[in-house]
């Protein structure tokens, strides 16, 4: 299991932080974006390594690149920016990466923070990339373009299920059961949503592809999250972690979050290219 779950968390901090970072379209994020890699490369061999102290300095200076990001947050919010229910998936998603660098500092020394065993430590990491950072971020984007009650459900749910999550930790199993119902429905609502995104007009097939598969694949993903987080809480048979790592966690890493923002850049990048063309046709009629 650690072999796949490294894998996953290498696919989030190489490629759906920085990708995800491209999206926002916020030009203060943009050097934090360019010098990502800086800090995501030796967070990501320390994977690979040895428990030890050159695992636990390589994981600090991926804590670095996410405490940098995080601080994005509060100056955002005291500017009084983001704060609209899509602002507010945005600032989720800035700020998690954090806490996923911070379990795996904890992991990588091999010291039981707060009590978790270095297992839980290391599911933590991808789970606070993607259901924490790509999750939320899409819940945004999706609200965006979906300014509706559904829209603003999603971006506030996500959010709010990973904080559910999160303090259920400390709490109990039934408080992150809560967690897990929230976080359920909102993305259930972002898949809901995406769907109809892939049924718009004039999607091209790729991006029509990209968006339903998305989609769908949240449907049996959430469905396993419930079944774990119900059984952990009443006893009832339920998933193991290896089981859930390669199945919910995979999927949701490939199958939406890499999906979504393939989707999502070529949905930027075809809106750039429509814009420029008619601005130019506009340019020469005048």
């Amino acid at each position: 299991m650690s072999a796949l779950v490294n894998a996953i968390v290498m696919l989030g901090m190489l490629v759906v932080v920085p990708a995800g970072l491209r999206l926002t379209e916020q030009p203060e994020l943009e050097r934090i974006r360019r010098l990502w890699p800086l800090f995501a490369a030796p967070g990501a061999l320390a994977l690979w390594l040895p428990r030890g102290a050159t695992a636990t300095v390589l994981a600090c200076v991926y804590a670095v690149g996410t405490a940098l990001l995080a601080l994005h947050a509060p100056r955002r919010a005291a500017r009084g920016r983001s704060l609209d229910p899509a602002g507010i998936a945005l600032l989720t998603a800035l700020v998690t990466p954090a806490v996923a660098a911070t379990a795996l500092v904890a992991e990588r020394s091999g010291h039981e923070l707060l009590g978790f065993d270095l297992g839980i430590l290391a599911l933590t990491v991808p789970h606070f990339h993607f259901a924490g950072f790509a999750a939320a971020l899409i819940a945004g984007l999706v609200c965006r373009v979906s300014d509706g009650p559904a829209g603003r459900f999603a971006a506030l749910s996500v959010p709010l299920g990973t904080l559910l999550v999160l303090v259920g930790y400390f709490i109990g199993d039934w408080a992150e059961l809560a967690g897990a119902v929230a976080l359920t429905a909102g993305m259930w609502t972002v898949g809901l949503l995406t769907w109809r995104m892939g049924h718009e007009e004039g999607r091209d097939r790729t991006t029509r592809l990209l968006l339903l598969s998305s989609a769908a694949v949240l449907v049996a993903t959430m469905l396993l999250a419930l079944s774990w987080a119900l059984g952990e809480a009443t006893g009832l048979p339920h998933p193991t972690l290896t089981w859930m790592a390669a199945t919910h966690g995979l999927g949701n890493a490939l199958g939406f979050a890499l999906c979504s923002l393939l989707a999502w850049r070529r949905i930027h990048t075809h809106g750039a290219s429509r814009a420029a063309v008619r601005t130019h046709t506009e340019g020469r009629t005048a």
